[in-house]
């Protein structure tokens, strides 16, 4: 911890996982942690997955009036007072669905069309009722850059997809599985969190061994590696774990509050 001295100054927070358990609200514990990091001036980034649309309601839960926010694995940088994108980072699906297709026949699709809501050829578990959600043809839904494609494959296994996707090209896109089940997210070629991260800080000003970061999943890999000082949760794959200078508890445990109440009381 002494490389972070008297506390960070960037703070980024990955949600699900992390800040709260899916489908549930923020704890008050972990809520009054953060509000306290921001009245401290420190930047909390919170650093996620998901939509634009369903990031909103976890930052009104902190009580995050203004800052940033990292949506679409860093596809999607948000302003949060004016609640709006100030970058996206989008690519053409297309080449990306062709290529899934011919591996995962029965894969579905689903491309997000940021502030709206979601285009997809059908129903997925996890799907989040907020925005437009539209069942397409896959003609449709490779019609128009996005910044993020989601796949689930409803027939298979993470093993038995991973196996396969050893031998998946896609030029111009790069992608990342999830941690329980048979889907992943495909993103333009180099965008993750660690690169929307490392952006954000250097526009900010804040010196690389001011930075922290938490999460618990495989999409935050590249996070955790730029972090001066990197946390996962407890609930986290091994991979992750290894990969991280310190692990907390979990999210059930508030791991997230455990580490932030060490200088934001």
């Amino acid at each position: 911890m002494a490389v972070l001295g008297g506390g960070p100054r960037l703070i980024a927070l990955d949600v699900d996982g992390t800040l709260l358990q899916t489908g549930y609200p923020v704890s008050e514990r972990v809520a009054d942690a953060v509000r306290a990091a921001v009245a401290a001036g420190v930047h909390v980034v919170v650093t996620t997955g998901r939509t634009l649309l369903t990031t909103r309601p976890v930052l009104i839960e902190l009580g995050l009036v203004e800052g940033h926010a990292l949506c679409s694995n860093g596809a999607v940088h948000v302003d949060i007072a004016k609640g709006e994108p100030v970058a996206v980072h989008a690519f053409d699906p297309a080449p990306a669905v062709k290529a899934l297709r011919n591996l995962f026949p029965e894969m579905i699709f689903a491309v997000e069309k940021v502030g709206i809501g979601t285009w997809a050829t059908g129903a997925s578990p996890g799907e989040f009722s907020i925005g437009e959600y539209l069942l397409v043809d896959h003609g449709a839904l490779s019609s128009e850059p996005t910044p993020r494609l989601n796949g689930w494959w409803p027939a298979g296994t993470l093993d038995e997809m991973l196996r396969l996707l050893r031998c998946l090209r896609m030029p111009g896109a790069s992608w990342v599985h999830g941690e329980f089940g048979p889907w992943l997210t495909v993103s333009r070629q180099g965008v993750t969190k660690g690169w929307a991260l490392e952006r954000l800080r250097a526009a900010l000003g804040i010196p690389h061994a001011a930075t922290l970061a938490i999460g618990d999943g495989y999409n935050d890999r590249e996070m955790l590696r730029w972090a001066g000082y990197s946390v996962a949760m407890a609930n986290a794959p091994g991979p992750i774990l290894r990969l991280a200078d310190e692990v907390t508890g979990d999210v059930a445990a508030d791991g997230v509050a455990t580490v932030l109440e060490r200088w934001f009381a």
